[in-house]
């Protein structure tokens, strides 16, 4: 056996970013007045959370469903909506539990005012983002679906040169790739028209890219934790990978090969704005539990 200590640890920075602990906090309490509460959406993108909240008596409902429910409560999301959302919950006398993140809120409101301000004189609306996300369809929203959407280079053909574009993002997506697109906009603009960009990145995610990074660094073999829906899990686990190739993506302790606990010392354990810390601590004592048989 070797005498060097095995170590599990924690990164204390990764797990719900303020807008999902929110959020959850919001259900709990709505939960403990009322058995009868629905999500529009998945409250977080992890299937254990979810179904952590479900066996409270949460239940999660698509837009098709809130067409057809009346005289109920419904949460939304810390994703935020499109203004079709709260129209549909007046007409059908749905009591809204609003747990919009503050920063994707802020957001809405100035591409509300952004469109408003420029409509009539043809400026484009860009939104850096994923195509088909919660929150992308919520800023979409407040463009009466005019805004355009751009994920990568190939989709900059969307925009027309030629008049005023304004550029927003996502509020998780990277900052690198933010600059890309402003560097490749800025290079295609015709004299004529003017371009203005604006950095709606929520630093609280951004900032977790490098010390993910130094952690990742600093130990053997990384359990990265995250829900398969989770963009911002793909993303980061990408960031940490970059860096170690011995890091590893789970949902749940039940994923892990106990050929990946061979001959390492430093077992690092992280994961996503949507993981809850209660599940990387119950991987952190599955791994305790399973070294005795490795080592």
């Amino acid at each position: 056996m070797n005498d060097n200590p095995i170590t599990i640890e924690i990164d204390e920075g990764s797990g719900f970013c303020f807008g999902v602990v929110t959020a959850i906090d919001k259900a709990e309490a709505a939960l403990k007045q009322d058995a009868e509460l629905y999500c529009l959406g998945d409250i977080v993108h992890n299937s254990d959370e979810v179904k952590r909240l479900a066996d409270k008596g949460m239940t999660t409902i698509t837009h098709d469903d809130l067409n057809r429910l009346h005289n109920v409560r419904v949460l939304l999301r810390a994703h935020g909506e499109p203004p079709s959302t709260y129209a549909t919950a007046r007409t059908n006398d749905i009591s809204i539990i609003d747990a919009t993140c503050p920063v994707v809120l802020k957001l809405q409101q100035r591409i509300k005012e952004s469109h408003a301000e420029g409509a009539s004189i043809g400026r484009q609306i860009v939104i850096y983002g994923k195509p088909g996300h919660a929150e992308v369809n919520g800023l979409v929203g407040q463009t009466d679906g005019h805004a355009i959407v751009v994920q990568g280079i190939d989709d900059l053909d969307k925009i027309d040169y030629s008049r005023d574009v304004d550029l927003y993002s996502q509020t998780t997506m990277s900052l690198s790739g933010f600059k890309e697109m402003i560097s490749e906009i800025e290079r295609r603009m015709q004299p004529s028209a003017t371009f203005r960009s604006f950095d709606t990145i929520c630093r609280q995610v951004a900032n977790r890219v490098d010390s993910l990074r130094r952690f990742a660094a600093d130990h053997d073999l990384v359990l990265f934790v995250s829900g398969k829906k989770s963009s911002n899990g793909k993303f980061l686990y990408t960031e940490c990978h970059a860096v170690n190739t011995s890091t590893r993506l789970i949902s749940d302790e039940n994923d892990i090969d106990p050929a990946w606990l061979t001959d390492v010392r430093r077992i690092g354990i992280c994961g996503a704005t949507s993981t809850p810390r209660w599940l990387m601590e119950r991987v952190r004592e599955h791994v305790g539990s399973m070294l005795p048989l490795i080592d």
